[in-house]
């Protein structure tokens, strides 16, 4: 298993939906540190003409595809909705590629450490590629009033991406630190910054 890219510092950030990874995510940009968003490569492999691509369509058909040739994301969720083994078959196309992706990038990254950005983040071990892991938590109640406001997805639909996600409680054990975001983004603000700074010294500590 691969784990630290490079010899650039790497935290990985996490939440759940409508935790606020975004807006984190964002204010460390700001900072000019460089983030890798793994729901960013996750659709990047899958445009036309990758690989990736290619290999969903000879996997299950030429359905997956759309009359523009990209790939038919609600086609495929659906079947995947009905045969839940085929999120397997997806994910073992899709999941090293995505993998590899995500290390070069990161490899590149030219600011003094990087942020790699992904709500699976523990679930499909890209933890292991990062020194040190960021939660963004807030209540389920919350999650689900801020996602319905966002997405436009029904109650339901958001309720079942919670459940499939892995347990708060247990991503608050696996976190080395958790920022509240129940309340303003200010707020939110005011806990990144020390981070930040940590972050910063723990980057230049690993350098040394």
């Amino acid at each position: 298993n691969q784990r630290y890219p490079s010899m650039i510092y790497i935290v990985g950030l996490t939440g759940g939906i409508g935790s606020g990874k975004s807006a984190a995510s964002a204010w460390f940009e700001q900072q000019d540190i460089v983030v890798v968003d793994a729901d960013i490569v996750a659709r990047e492999v899958v445009e036309v003409g990758q690989p990736a691509l290619f290999e969903i369509q000879k996997k299950f058909g030429d359905w997956v595809l759309d009359e523009n040739g990209s790939l038919n994301r609600s086609a495929l969720r659906e079947h995947i909705f009905k045969h839940p083994e085929a999120r397997q078959q997806l994910e073992e196309i899709t999941h090293p590629v995505i993998r590899q992706s995500i290390i070069t990038q990161l490899h590149q990254a030219s600011s003094a450490y990087a942020i790699l950005v992904s709500p699976l983040l523990f679930e499909t071990d890209q933890h292991l590629l990062c020194q040190r892991n960021l939660l963004i938590d807030v209540p389920a109640e919350i999650q689900l009033e801020r996602a319905s406001q966002r997405d436009g997805q029904s109650l339901e639909q958001i309720e079942r991406i919670i459940q499939a996600q892995m347990s708060r409680s247990e991503k608050q054990k696996r976190a080395d630190d958790v920022v509240d975001n129940s309340d303003t983004l200010d707020s939110l603000y005011q806990q990144l910054q020390p981070l930040h700074q940590r972050y910063l010294q723990f980057a230049q500590a690993t350098q040394q």
